[in-house]
């Protein structure tokens, strides 16, 4: 290794032969500007398959799924399936994004030849974006970008970016799961690296998981945070919330965290404690805070660093904490296993609603991972109550629902037929995608030496 492969940027100054750069994506392969695809309800579609070797460098997406409330002022084709990005107050359409899609639509990674998932996260979650929640983010590997009238909205839109360098060697299969009940739109770059020679065996791959406990198990939540009462030992870690627990040899790299608190109280003063290759109490990893492991101190902070910070504040959205801390510089390694914990309140006195995702490099084969089915996903909200007002049975109202009733029958009927006609294009572009990394493939043949997997890391 050369002093110019030092840091992040190090790469980027040396000529490297041998290699193949490329993108997939969702442009409209007929060259006109519907650059989406659409993904039907419980449909999988598959957004990039890749020979190796090689790596994905970065994962760009966007989405959307709309609640239709009533029909449009205009035909289904300009507006019942792509965004105007008219606001409904001006009376063109009247539908929402839904405020629960980020965790209904599920994203799985799937490296070599392995029928199991080795990410396996809600799309929003694994961006960071957690309880469909949408804010900004701006660290290192994972970036999400929103506009201020969409921040702090449930299903608010956004540009979701993923950095993390993702090697493989015999191949990259990239699927999204949509388990709505409804189409939806998704946008999406999958930049990658090929290259002639196999990944070394001391490569490790990457993974991601969510998790989630709703609530957590305290056995004191009405009690306040540094209260004397709840100032008890924790000398196991037992009934910590648990980040990620694995078999394997890999190191983990850090995770997206977000508490929903219910007491009033402060939701911090647990402590991180991690357990490396089995070991019992006390961990080698061991903490002093909540917001301590994520970089802040008295209590956690409006600030975010390349490493660590606040992505959705409780004071801006009452209740609701999420946060994210990488370790890029300081990876915690382990050899046979890991299990990352983190106390809910000071000796798990609390309980909330914790959800998280961990992000880890470790050797093949991945664990077996599986998430909650969709009605334990869906993200608590705050929802305002309809007043209790009943409008006068008049003739005028009956005609006027039985008009739009009709009106939204044929619309719906118009719409359901572009739909079907969008998903059938998606199939056909989905193909088009494959048939494009199989040439860029073979445009830059597998180097058999003859001696093993040998080459250059990532």
């Amino acid at each position: 290794m050369s002093e110019l492969d030092a840091g992040i940027l190090g790469d980027v100054v040396r000529l490297r032969r041998g290699r193949r750069t490329g993108r997939l994506s969702s442009w409209d392969q007929s060259g006109r500007n519907q650059d989406c695809w659409m993904v039907g309800p419980g449909e999988e579609i598959t957004l990039a398959d890749l020979e190796g070797p090689g790596r994905l460098t970065h994962i760009w997406m966007t989405q959307a799924s709309k609640v239709l409330l009533g029909p449009s002022m205009v035909t289904p084709d300009l507006a019942g399936v792509g965004n105007l990005g008219v606001d409904p107050v001006m009376g063109i359409h009247w539908e929402q994004m839904d405020p629960d899609f980020y965790r209904k639509v599920v994203l799985k990674i799937y490296w070599d030849d392995q029928t199991q998932p080795s990410v396996l996260a809600p799309i929003g979650d694994f961006f960071g974006l957690m309880n469909s929640l949408s804010g900004n983010l701006d660290s290192l590997p994972l970036c999400v970008v929103a506009e201020d009238s969409e921040v702090h909205r449930f299903g608010g839109a956004a540009a979701l970016s993923s950095f993390f360098q993702m090697p493989f060697n015999r191949r990259a299969r990239v699927v999204l799961e949509n388990q709505s009940d409804r189409p939806y739109l998704q946008y999406f770059y999958i930049d990658y690296e090929l290259q002639d020679r196999p990944f070394p065996e001391d490569v490790a791959y990457f993974h991601a998981h969510w998790r989630r406990s709703a609530p957590t198990t305290g056995w004191a939540p009405d009690l306040q945070v540094n209260s004397p009462e709840t100032n008890v030992p924790n000398l196991t870690g037992a009934e910590n919330y648990v980040v990620l627990d694995v078999q394997g040899e890999g190191h983990y790299v850090g995770c997206v965290l977000a508490v929903v608190h219910h007491q009033g109280t402060y939701p911090g003063e647990g402590d991180d404690m991690v357990f490396v290759d089995g070991e019992t109490w006390p961990p080698r990893y061991h903490g002093t805070g909540l917001e301590d492991y994520f970089g802040h101190a008295w209590q956690m902070q409006h600030r975010q660093s390349w490493h660590g910070g606040s992505i959705v504040h409780t004071d801006d959205v009452p209740g609701f904490q999420h946060s994210y801390r990488f370790h890029l510089t300081d990876p915690i390694r382990f050899s046979r296993s890991i299990r990352v914990t983190i106390e809910h309140g000071h000796a798990n006195h609390l309980a909330d609603d914790w959800s998280s995702v961990a992000y880890w490099y470790q050797a093949l084969p991945s664990p077996t991972l599986r998430i909650a089915d969709l009605p334990h996903r869906l993200p608590p909200r705050p929802v305002l109550p309809a007043p209790a007002y009943q409008p006068p049975d008049t003739p005028a109202l009956r005609h006027a629902t039985a008009a739009r009733d009709d009106r939204m029958a044929r619309y719906m009927r118009d719409r359901d037929e572009l739909v079907r006609r969008r998903i059938a294009g998606t199939r056909d572009w989905e193909i088009g995608n494959l048939r494009q990394a199989r040439r860029q493939r073979k445009l830059l043949p597998i180097l058999d030496t003859g001696q093993g997997p040998q080459g250059e890391t990532p």
